[in-house]
This record gives structure tokens, C-alpha cells and sequence, in this order.
């Protein structure tokens, strides 16, 4: 076996083959995969099969795509791997027939075939169904089954023949080698690799080969079940049907020949310990459990009776890989530099293999993919999920509820009360609504403030947009709007960037001038090559050789990976996560200063306090650091301190506010302030796809400060201008609530999607925000947003919609 690799891939399935392939794609020629068994293995050796395309974020639905069309391509011996058969996916509700309703218009707006029908047409490309309940069907007509070991192994012939890869079966990976956070080589049974990058998709065992290079991968082995059906009279001869799926009953089939295969996810999911797959031939594969079978098959006879006579050919108990939110793992490490994951596929491995193996090579190779993957990146996860209890727990109810209608407002309910902040009991005490992300407890709303909502004409927002909605949500945004409102913000991410060099690297990583006076707010951009938006942030000058760095609750790790992940080696430079060690409380409204002057000794009005400038200062006993900035449009303060003093914090601003008719508000109510006011969000209006001058951020641009990454790009794209901008909707009917992703209309035309939406209580309109060609994006132009199903007419605004002068936060 060689001794030195440019990459090893851990695992040779669907997955590892599929990254194999695509490097060897981009001209990588010494590329090594290592299996501990047979080639062809693990899950992908027993995969039901079904090749479903549409996912709920855009992103992986693309990736999905892009696999069909790779394995329509692939053939081993004259066999093709895929077949497409179409989809089925049925409503038996009311509530669900809404949901196809809207992926139906998801699907739309990227550009997958999708169909509404009616349930007898449903029926005539599936005849074997029984009917009742069936309230119509989604119809895809590109989705398809695999025969994923063709596939696999498909993969691995065009790696090969590329020249790129050398696969070692049965070879049991023992060791990796660490030092200074980097990896240097990969010990087997066969011997030593030396290598500087190491790519785990080795499924189920991931964990147990992310602990060798102390790697937390947080995902259980969930089994998984099925079972095939002997030969079926309906299914003779020629006679094809579409996959079927009827997530209200919990099931799915698959026509194999003359035979169907059936499952599904149970209520009552098992799991397996990672350290206790068994070591011997073919070890995902478990005895078969007839009796969590039994609600399954029930399911399936409800609606394919013809089952109930068959006999079952087939019975397999597989494990299959599930993350504690739903999403695959991929990317390298923020711990350990060379360390790439791509595992946790959540029982679409087969689906998403094709696109996880483009986007990872296109990671490993150019620095960054071509789509955003925020939602399966590995830095979304936080120290809490080296618990293995936390990812047991909320993985079984991921699994549990994997074809349950998740709606975008709903919370988890699995593995909560984890951080919290030190003002909880108050917001408790105060009816919260609470809400998670990225563990910690936050208020969504405060059930107190819903009675006062009363005559207030706000309509209640239409289908979904009312689920996981209080009207609390418009008195507690009002609140902000006419008086002084309390915002628990303790769960921001917060670094501090110090050293010597700390000026001059921020001023090469960041797209707005950093070189400003002490005290200092600075709303910036972090840029990749390409100009995209990798982080949105602010920064604080503190002191010469000291800035604050704050960014969203659930980007803290993506956004400080992505600083450490530039700095230099010299010394000059660190930076520490100090969000653990502060509280910060917001206060805002026209009310604010007087609040403040109320608490303090420091002078705050705008003389001594101008916007986007920070202070020390005392509230009340409390040593704290003040932030004239705002997320909510009004003026206002973020107000930090050392988490021991965030209770008496609290208490006293909140005690000093009665007077003033101080309203404790949420998260909800910072969605819909900051839409009426254009400020935009990462992950959604802005991430590393969309750059800032077709984002509307190229105010934070300053191309004339000195060289920055991303600079080069963004000259080209301001000297060739945009094709798309980011503009704000309103819609004609204010109770027509977007929730993000629906697709922009034009006749059939589809322009876009919605990027986020909802209500603005102050301005009594629907928002909706998405990009559209520049020739739409012009202050009174009409175009349709299609929310499930039905189409609504949308008028560009020229933005904001509330104090476009600015003159609010700066009074």
C-alpha cells in the first residue's frame, strides 16, 4: 500500500466513491479511499433505493438534481445504476394536501419538475392503491430508484479510469495523526499514510473515526427498516408504477420487478450505539424486528391492500446515519485543519451522493463550494453536541417525525432547557414563549403582552403564517415602535480580536473600513474569493489593539472558523469566544434615552452618544459596555456585562421602565421590525451566493481602503454591474404571509424566490424580500408571489419602508 496521498477518503460508498470521483474530476491524481470491508458496503450495500429530489432548503434540493443527472450518465458492465420512475407523494389530509401545495411552488422556483394532481390521477399511475382519505398528489416526474451499489461502484470506476484513486479494501482504518490542529497522516492495518487532508464518509462509523483526531461528528445509527414483497399479479409484465409515498401514514413503496418494496419511519424508532455494531460481515445489517415493523406494514395494507396477502421475500433491519437536526454533516472541521466530513445523510444518502461528492471537491479544492451549505455545514454544531445523550434524544425524535409536516415557525421539543441565559427565570416569570437555536433557551414571545393586541386591526396572518404566531408578536413590535421595549440578546455570538496585528488583519478579511477611532461600530461583510457574503457582523474598536466582534446565535462557530481559519501564524493575532462570558440586553424605542438616563450617571444623549459608537458606563452597580447600534430600527442600546450581573441587569432596567410603559419583547417581534426596516439576515437574504452590491449592501464596501479577500472579485462585479438585486415586496393582501422560499412570478415566468418574509405591524403590510433580475428591481413594479397555490400580486418598494431618513436610530 502507498505510503503518502494528496487525500484520504475513508469510506468507499456512494459518498466517499462520489467525492473520489469528483476530485479525480478536477485533476487530483493521488487520491486514496480506504474500506474496512468489501468495496461496496455498509448502508449503500442496502439501500431501499428511492431517489427523491425535493428537500426543504434550496440548496440541497440542487444537489439532488445534479445527482440524477450524474446517475443517469452511470453504467458498470452495460447495467445502469438509476431509473426514473417518477414520484408520488400523497396528502390523506387537508393539511397536507397545503404542504404539496407549497412545495409544489417550492419546486417551482428551482426549477424541478413538480405537479399538483388530483387523486384519481394519482390512482392511474398506481392502480394498486386504495383511495380513501387521498386528498390529491404531488407528482415529480424525475425522481427515481437506484440500485445504489451500481451506482457506488460506478462512481468508483470513473475515479480509477481518471487516473486519480486507488481504492484498499479491508483495510480497518486505527489512528490519525494530529499535531498543531492539522492532520499529517492516516495509520491502518496496512500501514501509514501520509496525507494533509482526510475525508470521513464512513456512514454509521463516522463518529468512532472523528474521535481519532478529536472530532466530535454528532450522529447516531438509527435501524432502519423494510421489507420486499414476493411477486405481485398487478405488477406483472411490462407494468411500472411510480415510487409512493404517504407520509401521513408514516410509509413508502418502491416497485422491484414484479415485487414491491415497502417502509417507512416508525413512531417507536431504535437506535444502535456506534460502539457496539458488531465486528463481522456485513455489520449494518441487524435482525429484523417484526413488532415496530407491525405499525409500518399496517400503513402500507391501508393503502396498497394487496400487501396484506403477499408474502414478504425480504426483511432487512439496516442502519442509516441521523443528525440531531435533519441535515448532513459536510466540510472540514473548525478544530482540526485537513479533517473533511461528509456523513450523517439522514436516509437520502443515495439521493445526495452525486451533489455532496461536486460540492466537497469543489470545497476541498477551490476553498469554498458554489452553493450555499450553511444548513449541513459542520460548523452549526456547538460543544453541546459532543453529548451523546443530547444527539440520542433528538435524533429520535428527528427520526420519529422524519415524514411529519414541520412547519418553518415550529420548535423542537427533544433535549431542551440547555443554555441558558441568566435573566430566564424573568422571561419565565413573564409568560416566554421560548424558542432554541444553537441551544440556547430564547423568547419567541411573551404570552403576557397577547391580550393587548386587542383592537388593534392587525389581521391574523393566513394557512401556516398563523401556526407558531401570536398576536403578542404585534403589541411587543408596537412597543418598540412607540415606546421602549427589553430584548434578551445574551445568546449573540461575541469574540474579541486582539494583538498587535488585530488592525491590520481585520482590515484584510472584512469589506468596510476598519481603521477607525477607538470606540467605533463598524457594520461589515467577511467576503470569499468570489465577493460572497460569508459572515455579517459587527465590529467594535475597544482599543487600539482590541475589537468586539458580534454576530447571530447560531453563526458563532461558522464565523470565528472563518476568521481563525485566516489569521496569521506570527503571534500578532488571537482571537477568543467570549459569548459564555457576557450577557447583553437591548434596549430599544423612542423612550430608550430616557430609560438609560434613568439607570445611569453617563450622559447618552446623541452629543456625548453619537450612533454607531460604544462606551464603558455603569447601570445602576453594573460595570457594562454600551452599543449605540440597532437590528430593529430605533434608537437604542446593546448593553453588555459579565454574565454574574445579567439578572440585576435586567431587573434594573426593567424596574426603571414601568413608568415609560417598557414592553418585554422577542425574537418574533426583531423579525418583523427588522423587515420593515431592510435589514438583512445571513443564511437567508445574504450568504456566500449573493455578494453585497446585489445584496444592497455595497454602502459597506470600501474598495479604496487597501487589498482585502474578496476585493478582486468585487471591482469585476462592480465595474460589470449586477443581474439580480435584492428587493422588498409588499403584498396586495396583508393577511398573504410569505415564509420564505416561494417562487417570484412573472406570467410563467419565475424570477426568483423569496428569501425571507412576514408582517410589518407598523407599516400593516405583507413583506416579502427576494431578488429579482434588475430590470425588476424598480420601485413600483408588479410581479406574483405564489404562496400554496395560489398567486397574490407583489409591488416593488423603494426601501426601507420605515424611516427611510434614518432619522429614528440617529435622533
Amino acid at each position: 500500500m502507498q505510503d503518502q496521498a494528496r487525500a484520504v477518503i475513508i469510506g468507499s460508498g456512494i459518498a466517499g466513491s462520489s467525492i473520489a470521483y469528483h476530485l479525480a474530476e478536477w485533476g487530483w491524481r493521488d487520491i486514496v479511499v480506504l474500506e474496512q470491508g468489501p468495496l461496496v458496503s455498509g448502508t449503500t450495500s442496502h439501500a431501499p433505493g428511492l431517489v427523491g429530489q425535493l428537500r426543504s432548503t434550496v440548496s440541497l434540493t440542487k444537489m439532488l438534481m445534479y445527482s440524477v443527472e450524474l446517475y443517469k450518465q452511470l453504467r458498470v458492465d452495460g447495467k445502469a445504476g438509476y431509473f426514473e420512475v417518477g414520484s408520488l407523494r400523497l396528502a390523506s389530509s387537508k393539511e397536507r394536501m397545503e404542504e404539496l401545495k407549497r412545495q409544489a411552488g417550492f419546486a417551482k422556483g428551482v426549477g424541478l419538475a413538480a405537479e399538483l394532481i388530483s387523486a384519481s390521477e394519482a390512482q392511474r399511475m398506481f392502480p394498486l392503491m386504495n383511495m380513501e382519505g387521498v386528498e390529491g398528489a404531488l407528482y415529480l416526474p424525475t425522481d427515481g430508484s437506484a440500485r445504489a451499489p451500481i451506482v457506488a461502484e460506478g462512481l468508483a470506476n470513473g475515479a480509477r479510469q481518471r487516473g486519480g484513486a486507488t481504492f484498499y479494501e479491508h483495510t480497518l482504518v486505527t489512528s490519525i495523526e494530529v499535531e498543531k490542529g492539522r492532520v499529517q497522516a492516516v495509520n491502518t492495518t496496512r500501514g501509514r499514510i501520509s496525507t494533509e487532508i482526510v475525508v470521513v464518509a464512513a456512514g454509521v462509523w463516522s463518529p468512532r473515526i472523528g474521535r481519532m483526531a478529536g472530532v466530535t461528528l454528532p450522529l447516531v445509527p438509527m435501524q432502519h427498516q423494510y421489507a420486499m414483497t414476493g411477486p405481485l399479479r398487478e405488477l406483472g409484465g411490462d407494468f411500472s408504477v411510480p415510487n409512493l409515498r404517504d407520509p401521513d401514514k408514516l410509509v413508502y413503496f418502491r416497485q422491484d420487478g414484479e415485487c414491491l418494496v415497502i417502509g417507512g419511519y416508525e413512531r417507536n424508532p431504535a437506535a444502535m450505539n456506534v460502539d457496539a455494531i458488531p465486528e463481522r460481515s456485513n455489520p449494518t445489517v441487524l435482525g429484523f424486528d417484526p413488532p415496530r415493523f407491525e405499525s409500518l406494514f399496517d400503513g402500507c395494507v391501508e393503502r396498497v391492500p394487496v400487501i396484506k396477502e403477499a408474502e414478504l421475500v425480504k426483511r432487512v433491519n439496516g442502519l442509516e446515519s441521523f443528525t440531531p437536526d435533519g441535515e448532513f454533516i459536510l466540510g472540514e472541521s473548525p478544530n482540526v485543519r485537513g479533517f473533511w466530513a461528509a456523513c450523517g445523510f439522514c436516509a437520502h444518502g443515495v439521493s445526495g451522493a452525486g451533489g455532496v461528492g461536486k460540492m466537497m471537491a469543489e470545497w476541498i479544492v477551490e476553498g469554498e463550494p458554489s452553493l450555499d451549505l450553511w444548513h449541513m455545514d459542520i460548523r452549526r454544531f456547538g460543544a453541546y453536541t459532543a453529548s451523546r445523550r443530547y444527539i440520542a434524544r433528538r435524533t429520535h425524535e428527528i427520526y420519529s417525525t422524519y415524514y411529519d409536516i414541520f412547519y418553518p415557525a415550529q420548535e423542537r421539543s427533544s433535549a431542551r432547557r440547555l443554555r441558558l441565559s441568566p435573566v430566564y427565570s424573568r422571561l419565565e416569570e413573564l409568560g416566554a414563549v421560548f424558542g432554541e437555536k444553537a441551544g440556547w433557551e430564547r423568547p419567541n414571545w411573551f404570552a403576557v403582552n397577547e391580550a393587548k393586541a386587542e383592537g388593534q386591526g392587525w389581521p391574523r396572518p393566513y394557512g401556516w403564517a398563523s401556526r407558531y404566531w401570536s398576536p403578542a408578536i404585534g403589541v411587543e413590535h408596537q412597543a418598540t415602535r412607540d415606546r421602549v421595549a427589553l430584548f434578551d440578546e445574551t445568546s449573540f455570538s461575541k469574540f474579541e480580536v486582539i494583538g498587535s496585528g488585530a488592525a491590520a488583519f481585520l482590515q484584510g478579511i472584512t469589506g468596510n473600513q476598519m481603521d477607525q477611532p477607538l470606540g467605533t461600530i463598524t457594520y461589515t461583510q467577511m467576503l470569499n474569493r468570489h465577493g460572497g457574503i460569508e459572515c455579517d457582523l459587527t465590529v467594535t474598536r475597544l482599543d487600539s489593539d482590541r475589537f468586539q466582534i458580534i454576530t447571530g446565535t447560531a453563526f458563532g462557530l461558522h464565523d470565528l472558523s472563518w476568521i481563525r481559519s485566516q489569521m496569521p501564524g506570527d503571534g500578532s493575532v488571537y482571537v477568543h469566544d467570549i459569548t459564555s462570558s457576557r450577557c447583553c440586553i437591548g434596549v430599544w424605542g423612542p423612550r430608550a434615552r430616557d430609560l438609560m438616563q434613568r439607570v445611569s450617571e453617563h450622559d447618552f444623549s446623541n452629543e456625548a452618544f453619537p450612533y454607531l459608537t460604544a462606551q464603558q458606563v455603569t447601570i445602576g452597580d453594573i460595570p457594562a459596555l454600551a452599543l449605540r447600534v440597532t437590528y430593529v430600527g430605533e434608537l437604542g442600546w446593546e448593553i453588555y456585562a459579565p454574565m454574574e450581573y445579567g439578572l440585576k441587569l435586567w431587573d434594573t432596567l426593567w424596574e426603571a421602565g414601568q413608568e415609560l410603559g417598557i414592553a418585554a419583547a422577542g425574537y418574533r417581534a426583531i423579525e418583523s421590525l427588522r423587515l420593515e426596516k431592510g435589514y438583512r439576515y445571513w443564511s437567508a437574504d445574504i450568504h456566500s451566493e449573493y455578494n453585497p452590491y446585489e445584496a444592497g449592501l455595497g454602502f459597506a464596501v470600501k474598495l479604496k481602503k487597501g487589498d482585502f479577500m474578496g476585493k478582486e472579485a468585487l471591482e469585476r462585479i462592480k465595474a460589470e454591474g449586477v443581474s439580480r438585486k435584492l428587493c422588498c415586496l409588499t403584498l396586495d393582501d396583508p393577511g398573504a404571509v410569505a415564509l420564505g422560499g416561494e417562487p417570484l412570478l412573472d406570467g410563467d415566468q419565475v424570477l426568483g424566490r423569496v428569501t425571507s418574509g412576514g408582517y410589518g405591524y407598523t407599516v400593516r403590510q405583507s413583506i416579502a424580500y427576494g431578488y429579482l433580475p434588475v430590470e425588476y428591481a424598480t420601485a413600483g413594479t408588479l410581479v406574483e408571489v405564489q404562496l400554496f397555490g395560489v398567486r397574490y400580486r407583489a409591488t416593488v418598494m423603494k426601501e426601507p419602508l420605515y424611516d427611510p431618513k434614518n432619522e429614528k436610530v440617529k435622533v
